[in-house]
């Protein structure tokens, strides 16, 4: 794991009430970075009591500026319509203003978009209908999408990629509640037990408490969408095994099946 270091001027996190804070790397276009969603997932549903997370946006882009004379009349609501592949990061921060929830359900509906080749996901009316989507607030979020705290907040994204010199995403910074104490980096991508030994380590315990994996519905209750792969790694069984279990319940009309010739999805039957 020669990509693990500490971080030798941390930035300091924020006051949290778990022992550990994760900050995560991702570009929404990076496929590793829709890998990394099954980890964290999985940490989530084993883990979270040891954790809170943030998602930074670390877009790769040769230029991220564009001109705001000429997106200003689609921000209020004009037919004019753009595309640039800033406009994913932008979007995922103007719906974190509606909570961090929020931004994280909306983060999944791009990747989930990019995987289906369902949407041009850089233009910016295909942003406001996977904010429909989502169930966020359409007009709160178009407000948001041209407003100074959105790119105050993406610049944050940007500033804090650079001051912890993140070079590959995924990454995963890893803070336990000793301010004092450097930060973890792990750039790159891992199997999900090194993130569960690194937690291990953080926390000085030999034995994580596990909670119990929840049932096919209440998974699909809390990620409404989700990869065969995913469901596989979720409960440690073959692909098979979670194809077969998915197929019953799509039977079921419980779920819908969502695939191309690269992925197959399953969602949660509107």
């Amino acid at each position: 794991m020669n990509d693990i270091q500490l971080l030798s001027e941390p930035i300091t996190p924020p006051q949290i009430t778990k022992p550990i804070e994760l900050y995560i790397f991702i570009d929404p276009f990076c496929p590793k970075s829709s890998k990394m969603q099954t980890i964290l997932r999985k940490l989530q549903i084993e883990y979270d009591h040891y954790f809170t997370w943030r998602i930074v946006i670390s877009t790769n882009l040769s230029t991220l500026n564009y001109n705001s004379r000429r997106t200003k009349g689609c921000f209020s609501g004009a037919e004019l319509d753009i595309s640039h592949p800033a406009l994913p990061s932008i979007a995922i921060k103007a719906a974190e203003l509606q909570g961090k929830r929020a931004a994280f359900r909306y983060l999944q509906k791009i990747q989930e978009h990019i995987c289906l080749k369902t949407k041009n996901v850089q233009s910016f009316s295909a942003l406001i209908e996977i904010a429909k989507e989502c169930n966020l607030d359409v007009k709160e979020f178009t407000a948001d999408f041209g407003s100074k705290e959105t790119t105050h907040a993406f610049q944050c994204d940007l500033h804090i990629t650079r001051e912890m010199e993140i070079d590959e995403v995924p990454s995963i910074v890893f803070f336990n509640e000793c301010i004092e104490d450097e930060g973890l980096k792990v750039s790159g991508l891992y199997v999900y037990d090194v993130y569960v030994q690194i937690l291990k380590e953080l926390l000085n315990e030999e034995h994580l408490v596990r909670s119990p994996l929840p049932s096919f519905e209440e998974l699909f209750s809390r990620f409404h969408t989700m990869s065969t792969e995913e469901v596989a790694d979720i409960y440690s069984i073959s692909h098979n095994e979670a194809e077969r279990e998915l197929k019953k319940r799509m039977l079921l009309q419980q779920i819908e099946c969502l695939r191309n010739d690269d992925i197959t999805l399953w969602r949660t039957k509107l």
